[in-house]
């Protein structure tokens, strides 16, 4: 079964853990063996554990592979089940496992949404098949469902836990530094090109804290490439409770085209339904991508919807 359209955003598993019987094979060796040490590459491959390895169900179609290079890397939390103190690999295979199952068995997809996934012990494994093969070969992108609306542009990495208001475990960061430095290199893609899901779709993802390091993860895949960077510009994201200039503007433009909402600067019930229904009339698709608690950004004004505004980067920084 192909990925539904119109839910082409990344969805991670409800609740706890869902341990299956299936056992965990014996790990490949060519996992674990960097594709290249010198020539024309700068970083080497880290240790990623593919779809055997951690026990995949076969997809339930074929895989979509692209005949050119992504061009974003795009950097995700999975909200639940939470943050954990297990960092064994054992639990990033079945975490690994368990997305899987919840997204082809309740979001109807073809394969694990994401392409690859990094645990908090800074465990990674391939998620969508083949997304390892045509990594290492740097020249093709496996197509996933991690962010509506540009899947074809991005190759996604879903970190393990939620970042909303604590920092990531250090196994977890230095992992994504390799992972991103790895996958820059591979597809030529340069370092202001490492984004957030919240650059794209109107989600708190990849969590406040993690978005607020996303600089830094740039200079330090940068410093590994031997390149500079330049920051590129940020949506704001507006949220429930949240005040001034911002939240003012948008209540204005929302009340040019029709909206029923107070000029405030407070954004309250009543915006958040406003926003709602302007995404609706406008084609925007809700949040999918964390199960139930993705539900509860349905409102949230970001990334999305400020173009359909009238809005610019640059008048939202002036």
């Amino acid at each position: 079964m192909a990925d539904k359209p119109g839910l082409d955003r990344r969805a991670l598993f409800k609740g706890g853990l869902a341990v299956t019987a299936a056992a965990v094979p014996a790990l490949s060796a060519l996992s674990a063996v960097p594709a290249h040490a010198a020539g024309s590459r700068k970083v080497a491959e880290p240790v990623i554990y593919g779809t055997t390895d951690w026990g995949a169900r076969p997809p339930n179609g074929p895989i979509d592979v692209i005949d050119r290079k992504p061009t974003y890397i795009v950097v995700h939390h999975t909200v639940e089940p939470g943050n954990t103190d297990d960092y064994s690999r054992e639990r990033a295979f079945r975490i690994s496992r368990d997305i899987q199952n919840f997204h082809m068995d309740t979001r109807g997809w073809l394969d694990s949404g994401q392409q690859f996934t990094n645990s908090r012990g800074g465990h990674i494994t391939e998620g969508r098949h083949r997304s390892l093969e045509i990594l290492r070969g740097g020249e093709q992108h496996v197509v996933g469902a991690n962010v509506g609306g540009h899947n074809s542009e991005v190759i996604g990495i879903e970190n393990e836990g939620l970042y909303t208001e604590v920092d990531v475990p250090r196994a977890l960061w230095d992992s994504l530094v390799g992972l991103v430095a790895y996958m820059a290199d591979q597809y030529g893609i340069p370092p202001e090109l490492i984004r957030g899901h919240r650059d794209f779709n109107s989600t708190q993802c990849p969590g406040d804290v993690l978005y607020a390091r996303l600089p830094e993860l740039r200079e330090a895949v940068a410093g590994l490439l031997g390149v500079r960077v330049s920051q590129p510009g940020q949506w704001p994201l507006l949220r429930p409770g949240d005040t001034g200039e911002h939240v003012l503007l948008a209540q204005r433009l929302l009340r040019e085209r029709g909206a029923d909402v107070e000029a405030d600067g407070v954004f309250g019930p009543a915006t958040r339904e406003a926003v709602a229904a302007f995404a609706e009339a406008n084609g925007v698709a809700g949040p999918t991508c964390h199960g139930s608690a993705h539900a509860g950004e349905r409102g949230f004004l970001g990334a999305d919807i400020w173009p359909l505004l009238g809005v610019s980067q640059a008048r939202l920084a002036s």
